[in-house]
């Protein structure tokens, strides 16, 4: 029997097949017999098309004492406690169901996510009102029916979790043309079979409308912008720091603030956060913005070379040198800003000769005998945690809180993911500027994945991504074939979502396929197409002068698959 989710039910679905001459009823009559082999077993006459609901009512009030034993409940003794009349069951019975269906659809009538239940053929047995809503086909016209008479087959996400048993959660999908959806679908189980399938679907239309508008808006707000950049750059030093969330713009008015002192400043940030961009907008907001701002990256110059480059050289302070000496970064930096990027690396020897070069703003330089004196303003950044290396030894304390006067923390990419939207357009803009190419188009699920990724490499990777998607562009639109495996991978980890195509490298002979040729069978035309596009079918397509339905006819004909020509 197939599985059963609603007192709707019709009646006759639970009907077997029986003869006419097998019943008696009189006309006019409700009442009659079932001739059952040697047996006569009275029956209820009731209309086909009756739900279940309506047959266990009219079951119950024919039921008399004696057609059914009643319950007897004893105890631990085996003596009578109770009566429970076969009547007074079946009505506890019923009011269970109804109420569990009642509650049902109760609660799926006042979700604002459309939900839909099909059973295991694939028949609804539940639509509520927002899936009416969302995709406009009334509950009356859809249950009872196959969800393949709705919508195409190949858009269903259900058939999945009915056919394979698995599940999605927040899966960008779109079931029709003019619909966008993050669905969530799991199968329903009974004793390890599966009896049906379960979608709840979040319409996400209107927002994928108005990013499409954002997306517009903001690229030529960008161009607009990048005409008053200049006007306006001078006059705003923290323009380049793009963003309107809450985190960013707090960071920037703190350091707004402290610019206009001359207050050392440490800077934390994870890798690619932006720190120097800060240190920089800093400098410029400072009354130091005439003079120098000098950045020295603390891990990237061995320690045998640092404290030249921070304090320099005297003449012939040691073989290879400059006759001349050459001055430092702390030297150059007088009267403007020393940047410290990565202040954590500093190897502890050398902390000792910084700390007294701020506490005393002078130094020797090394071979030199004559003090120094500079009045620098300094900024460091790290993205380490330096109490910690403190309390492990690794970091002087007294260094720590010279420089730890001002804190200023950045928020990481994925703490203010509302900004994504607007960094994503300007860095499309910026790299279509410089390919000279006209602004492609984001994919609505391109744009979901971006989001849902949690970007370890901040503001660079990000920058990265989009320049890597500006240059992978098809036909001016950004497609998720084109992201880099690792979004792809933590998306499909995540959500059961997008799945990467897997690109076999093609041998060399194929790296250089040549055009189709005249000759040739049509097999291999389409072949040599296909080789030459690496499995793009819509570039094969255009190259053989056909449709991509076309196309795709004729590679079922012939028994290609493009995975025989995509990249690994």
């Amino acid at each position: 029997m197939k599985p059963l989710f609603s007192l709707d039910t019709a009646v006759f679905s639970l009907a077997a097949p029986v003869k006419p001459d097998e019943i008696s009823i009189r006309a006019g009559e409700a009442e009659g017999v079932w001739h059952r082999r040697e047996q006569s077993v009275k029956v209820l006459a009731v209309k086909e098309t009756a739900t279940l609901e309506a047959a266990t009512k009219l079951l119950r009030s024919a039921l008399d004492g004696p057609s059914l034993p009643a319950l007897v409940t004893v105890d631990e003794n085996d003596r009578p406690t109770g009566i429970v009349a076969p009547e007074h069951l079946l009505d506890t019975y019923l009011t269970l169901i109804q109420n569990q269906s009642v509650l049902l659809r109760t609660l799926m009538d006042t979700m604002s996510e459309a939900t839909t239940i099909v059973d295991s053929r694939n028949v609804v047995q539940h639509w509520n009102r927002a899936a009416e809503s969302i995709y406009r086909i009334d509950r009356a016209q859809v249950i009872g029916t196959s969800l393949d008479e709705h919508f195409a087959s190949e858009s269903i996400r259900l058939l999945d979790a009915l056919r394979q048993g698995t599940s999605v959660q927040r899966v960008y999908h779109i079931p029709r043309p003019d619909s966008h959806v993050l669905i969530n679908a799991a199968p329903i189980r009974l004793d390890g079979d599966i009896i049906g399938a379960i979608s709840i679907e979040q319409d996400i239309t209107e927002l994928v409308r108005l990013n499409e508008e954002l997306a517009h808006t903001t690229a030529h707000l960008h161009t607009l912008q990048q005409e008053m950049s200049r006007f306006q750059a001078p006059d705003d030093p923290f323009y380049a720091i793009k963003g309107h969330s809450s985190s960013i713009q707090s960071a920037i008015v703190s350091a707004q603030k402290v610019a206009q002192t001359d207050a050392t400043v440490l800077i934390y940030g994870e890798s690619g956060v932006g720190k120097e961009l800060f240190a920089k907008a800093i400098h410029q907001a400072s009354r130091r913005r005439e003079k120098p701002f000098i950045a020295i990256n603390c891990g990237a110059i061995p320690a045998a070379l640092f404290e030249s480059e921070l304090f320099g050289y005297q003449g012939g302070a040691f073989t290879g040198a400059e006759k001349k000496g050459k001055p430092g970064k702390l030297e150059l930096a007088h009267g403007g800003t020393l940047f410290l990027d990565e202040i954590g690396e500093l190897p502890l020897e050398l902390q000792v000769k910084l700390l007294r070069a701020l506490q005393e703003r002078q130094f020797y330089r090394v071979g030199g005998t004559e003090p120094i004196t500079v009045n620098t303003r300094i900024v460091a950044a790290t993205n380490r945690q330096l109490e910690q290396m403190v309390a492990e030894g690794r970091f002087r304390e007294d260094l720590y809180y010279r420089l730890n006067v001002f804190s200023l923390e950045i928020p990481p990419l994925r703490e203010r993911r509302e900004d994504l939207p607007e960094l994503v357009q300007i860095f499309i803009q910026e790299y279509s500027v410089a390919h000279e190419q006209p602004v492609p188009r984001i994919a609505p699920e391109v744009m979901q994945a971006l989001f849902d990724y949690s970007w370890p490499g901040n503001i660079r990777q990000l920058r990265n991504v989009i320049e890597r998607l500006s240059i992978l562009q098809e036909n001016g639109v950004i497609s998720p074939e084109h992201l880099p495996s690792a979004i792809l991978s933590r998306q499909s980890d995540a959500t059961g979502a997008y799945q990467p195509p897997v690109l076999p490298r093609p041998v060399p002979s194929q790296l250089f396929a040549p055009s189709p040729a005249p000759g040739g069978s049509e097999r291999e035309k389409i072949a040599a197409a296909l080789a030459r596009t690496y499995g793009n079918k819509k570039a094969a397509a255009e190259l053989l002068g056909i449709s991509r339905g076309t196309l795709y006819n004729k590679m079922k004909k012939y028994g290609l698959s493009e995975e025989n020509f995509r990249w690994e």
